[in-house]
């Protein structure tokens, strides 16, 4: 995809000094970024802008060359944009999130692309940015996405110390993150139901806001907020005997929703 034509002149844009504070280096050890887009000046600039930034910066087009990185050494975080000429970047985030939980940093075109950008956070993308956007705009997001995934690693250990848990006939054990019904099947969860599910179980009985829920998620901007009402709905399918009466995930009006049933520690 092309870039838009003000795109290198955003480079210089000042943000807002709290986003610019955030900015700050996740880590001593330089992370590993790929870059895929098909528009040359657009790999480019960000290969030589995030280099300045002490990163390890390679670059793809399409699929096979994103594939050929991921035989390799798994970068740190990918940033992909959803229009690769003939190649659907949404076909290609599917293949990614089959093999690997990298993080995933979406670039679109038009902010008219909502659906796209949508689609793509339910595919597991972790951010995305709107072109044209500002590269410093796009380093925060980089270190913000990388401190999540390093806070989450913590929360992994944390969980395998926590254990097993009941709700209902439900089982769930956190260290292997496995969710089992009434008669001891496993039912398996996305990366988005799975932490919905979490935060759920981490509160129960209290109502919860959308907004606490899409943080739980790992997604942050308000224009998605009817996409935590997907995944309250795929959920729902899996655990309600009944989705469209639901008696385990409620919805609170004017709040959000509630667990109803109560956690019991196994």
């Amino acid at each position: 995809m092309s870039a838009e034509p003000d795109l290198t002149s955003s480079v210089a844009n000042p943000l807002p000094d709290q986003l610019a504070a955030n900015a700050s280096n996740a880590g001593t050890k330089p992370a590993r970024v790929l870059v895929v887009d098909d528009d040359p000046s657009m790999r480019h600039m960000l290969i030589d802008y995030l280099e300045q930034q002490g990163m390890r910066v390679s670059a793809a087009s399409h699929k096979d060359e994103v594939m050929r990185q991921f035989n390799g050494t798994e970068p740190s975080v990918v940033i992909l944009d959803l229009r690769l000429g003939d190649e659907n970047g949404l076909d290609l985030l599917r293949e990614v999130r089959s093999r690997s939980d990298v993080p995933v940093i979406i670039t679109t075109g038009h902010r008219r692309d909502e659906i796209d950008r949508v689609v793509g956070l339910e595919l597991g993308a972790d951010d995305y940015v709107t072109k044209p956007f500002a590269v410093r705009e796009l380093l925060a997001r980089i270190r913000a996405v990388l401190r999540r995934q390093e806070m989450a690693r913590v929360t992994s250990h944390r969980e395998a110390a926590e254990g097993r848990s009941r709700f209902g006939s439900w089982q769930i054990d956190r260290r292997t993150r496995r969710l089992t019904n009434a008669a001891g099947g496993p039912v398996a969860l996305t990366k988005g139901e799975y932490a919905l599910l979490l935060a759920f179980l981490d509160a129960p009985q209290r109502p919860l806001s959308r907004e606490h829920l899409l943080q739980a998620t790992r997604i942050h901007e308000d224009v998605f907020d009817r996409s935590i009402d997907v995944q309250i709905l795929r959920l729902r399918r899996k655990l309600e005997t009944n989705p469209s009466a639901p008696r385990i995930i409620q919805t609170e009006r004017g709040v959000g929703y509630v667990f109803s049933l109560p956690v019991e520690p196994l």
